[in-house]
């Protein structure tokens, strides 16, 4: 049985956006390995919205976290607009079937490349932008990363940063790091690592390394001081 041909109205409605310049949005779908692409691949594209999302992004956080310290806006900003994030948007949007790909990176799976998926998401913010100027791609920004604003993928400080800048905060010196035990053959060691926080009694944590071990240990040290909660950073 053929596969059904996809509907490019399907895309246009899960983006929220139609354009005046249908080639954009055709050109921002276009692999260098396309058939007779002749350069007109996503590149130039992704480039152009790969600059035109930090903006919007950066904006958008302004407005929704009018209290949060540029270092917070900073952090939430590079969990937004890193690959991984821009992938899943890609995904949302299921621009899959609708990728010119060549023959071979068709039949390798490459349509679900993360790699390529969030090219791609990039490179049809650009097109928007191309075509409708910066409000109508802040607008298509916006609507696909709303449900990621406010639940990040991973905490937004790693363990360690933030139980340096909550030290420091308290006026107290940096956490030190002490080996309290290595177990295991020189191949697969196991590490076991003691924190130490001025008025606040010693952590501990376990690791295959010793910066997993120093992370453990962090992260132990906040959700016992009620820093972190188990419900938004676990205890893994």
């Amino acid at each position: 049985m053929a596969r059904r041909k996809p509907q490019l109205d399907e895309l246009l409605k899960r983006l929220g956006y139609r354009f005046e310049k249908p080639e954009l949005l055709d050109e921002a779908l276009t692999h260098v390995s396309a058939p007779k692409a002749d350069g007109q691949s996503y590149q130039r594209l992704e480039f152009l919205g790969d600059r035109v999302l930090g903006l919007a992004i950066a904006e958008l956080l302004f407005k929704t976290f009018p209290g949060a310290p540029e270092g917070e806006l900073s952090r939430r900003l590079a969990e937004l607009v890193r690959r991984e994030s821009c992938a899943e948007i890609a995904i949302a949007w299921d621009v899959g079937p609708y990728l010119k790909l060549g023959a071979g990176e068709a039949h390798s799976g490459e349509r679900r490349n993360q790699t390529i998926l969030a090219d791609v998401c990039e490179a049809i913010i650009g097109a928007v932008f191309m075509d409708g100027g910066y409000e109508a791609a802040s607008g298509v920004v916006e609507r696909a990363f709303q449900p990621l604003l406010e639940a990040p993928r991973r905490p937004l400080r790693d363990p360690k940063s933030a139980l340096q800048e909550w030290a420091q905060g308290r006026g107290l010196p940096p956490p030190t790091y002490t080996i309290a035990e290595q177990t295991g053959p020189d191949h697969a060691p196991k590490f076991r690592v003691m924190v130490k926080v001025k008025g606040a009694d010693t952590a501990f944590g376990l690791g295959t390394s010793k910066r997993i071990a120093e992370q453990a240990a962090a992260r132990s040290l906040l959700l016992r001081e009620g820093v972190w909660t188990e419900e938004e950073h676990g205890t893994a």
